[in-house]
Order: structure tokens, then sequence, then C-alpha cells
């Protein structure tokens, strides 16, 4: 089969377009032959091997895993024989890592039916993004309606999940973006924009219950000031500030703020439950949550779509056509 390919850490061109064996299916496992993947700024940290602390569970000198990419959506093949909920030809998304190929193993409950409403391409930029904003709002962040809920970041992969998502949880809504974005946040739901270019979230004096930092680019401090003063701060990105530490640095500065005040200020990281995809499959076949894809490539161009997503060019989700 065909495969993105990496031996060794390093900018998105050393990556290889190569053939290499299909991989074998465990007891437990589906083979899916991938129809459509997409880019996460994780698969440009597993990639690059930054910042450093990312390699301490992907391999110290080189990548222990050979192939790079999370999400995917596409077709079973063929199940393990302790498989119960799929069968070849079901259509499926979910995450597991090796999904720049066109076939990858996945353990069953990693994945979830495909929305019948939805295009492989539009399936398979749901899991990370999706989860992330789900699990950031609902469960770290406790959402409630009626509450007062900004999103930072809102033209995002994680962002425009969040916006939606937070909307149908019953919050009142706003979205910080940049001008070129302002109306394509309202159009998710966003109740208020805020465009960084022009207005400063942080000082115009409004406070919110909960804030969903996917950008990490203030200081504690103006979150703080932009917290009511029981508010949540949930941080699920930032810039990658140095090559050691890059975003867990800023987060670990946060944490430990956390811990004077009424404040809470926490971190996370998405898991992959099948109750949550089929969750967000539900949401996704009734229109509450639509997929924000801008952008395309074939599998022999991840190394270019890669490059867009690191540099933080991308608006929505980056979609690889397998």
């Amino acid at each position: 089969m065909k495969a993105i390919v990496h031996h060794q850490y390093g900018p998105p061109d050393l990556l290889g377009f190569s053939e290499i064996e299909v991989p074998a299916v465990a007891d437990d496992e589906v083979l899916v032959r991938v129809r459509a993947a997409s880019v996460n700024p994780y698969d440009w940290h597993h990639v690059t091997g930054t910042p450093y602390i990312a390699r301490l569970g992907g391999g110290w000198r080189a990548p222990r895993q050979l192939v790079p990419g999370v999400d995917l959506a596409g077709r079973v093949e063929a199940v393990g024989r302790d498989v119960t909920r799929f069968r070849p030809g079901d259509e499926v998304f979910g995450m597991r890592a090796g999904a720049f190929a066109e076939y990858v193993s996945v353990p069953e409950g990693r994945l979830a039916p495909k929305p019948a409403n939805l295009t492989f391409e539009e399936a398979a930029a749901v899991p990370m993004a999706a989860l992330t904003a789900l699990q950031g709002l609902r469960d770290r962040g406790g959402v409630r309606p009626g509450q007062r809920v900004l999103v930072n970041g809102a033209s995002g992969g994680v962002g425009t999940f969040a916006v939606q998502l937070a909307r149908h949880f019953g919050a009142e809504v706003t979205g910080v973006c940049g001008t070129r974005n302002v109306e394509a946040a309202r159009a998710l739901g966003a109740h208020h924009v805020i465009d960084y270019t022009g207005a400063d979230f942080t000082a115009g004096g409004r406070t919110y219950d909960l804030i969903l930092d996917v950008a990490g680019n203030r200081s504690i401090a103006d979150r703080r000031r932009a917290l009511t003063p029981t508010g949540t701060l949930v941080v699920v990105g930032g810039p990658q500030s140095n090559r050691w530490f890059g975003p867990a640095g800023a987060l670990l500065r946060v944490l430990v703020a956390s811990r004077f005040g009424g404040q809470r200020m926490v971190g996370m990281l998405a898991r992959c439950e099948t109750a949550d995809l089929l969750l967000l499959r539900d949401l996704l076949e009734a229109g509450t949550v639509v997929p924000a894809v801008e952008r395309t490539y074939p599998l022999r161009e991840v190394p270019q779509a890669l490059r867009q997503v690191g540099e933080g060019h991308a608006r929505g989700k980056t979609v690889i056509t397998v």
C-alpha cells in the first residue's frame, strides 16, 4: 500500500511517499481502507519532533511510529474475530496512529459509524479537533446553559467546533479571530465576534464564565482579567515558545497559577472515547455541528499540508484525500 513515512524527525520535506505492507489485523481490530485523513498540529509535532518533550512518548532519537496521522474516515475491509460492532463494507470514522496511508488497523473502540450526511473528507475532519472541543467545554470546563463562553482561536480546527458546541450547550458564545474570519465565526453560531487585530478581549471589561483557549497567546494575568471571579480557563493549545517544552511550558505556568485565587485553570488532551464519537455523529447528522474544511490535498502532498498547518495558516480543517 502507499503511505507517508518518516524515519527521522525534521521538516515535512523529509517525509517519503512509499510502498509498505498492509498492516496486520489483531483480534479486536478493524482494517480500514482510508478514504480521507486530516491534519492536526499534533501531527506537525510528531513529524518535527518538537517540542522535545513530545518525543518522550514517540521515540527520543527517531520516531517509533513509521506512518504519521491520526484522524481518518474510510470503509471497513476486514475485522478481527472479536469485533462485534462492524463488518466489511461499513463506513467509519475515528482515530488511530498511521492514518496517512491507504490502510490502517484500528481498535474497534476507536471507531464509530460515519455520519450518513457527511463525505469522507468532512468526516475525517472531525475526530481530534471535535473531541478536544467537546471534552474541553463539557468535561474540563463544565459548560452550562446561560454561561458566557469565549473561544480564543475561533477560526481553527478546534475553535470552529468549539463555537458550535458551546452554542449547542446553551451558552452565549464569543469568538476571537482575525479579520478575514469574522463572518465565518458568525456563520458558525457565535453571538459575538472579536477581531483581535482591532480589539483586545482582555481589556474591554467584559468577563466570561468559561474561556476555551486554543491560541494561548495571552499572559496569565490577561486571561485572569477576562474571567469572572469563579470562571474557568481551559487551555488546549498555544504557541511553541521553546523547543524543549513548547505549549506545555505555558500550560505548566497556568496550572501553577490556578492554585491561587478562585478561578480554575486547566489543560487537556483529547481522549478517543466511543461514546463521544457517537455523540458527535448524532450532532453531525442533525446538522447541529458542521465541519469547516478549508482545503484538501492528495496523499502524496501531506508535506505541503503539514507545512500549512504548522505555520499557523490553516483556517478550519485541512484534509488529505486517499
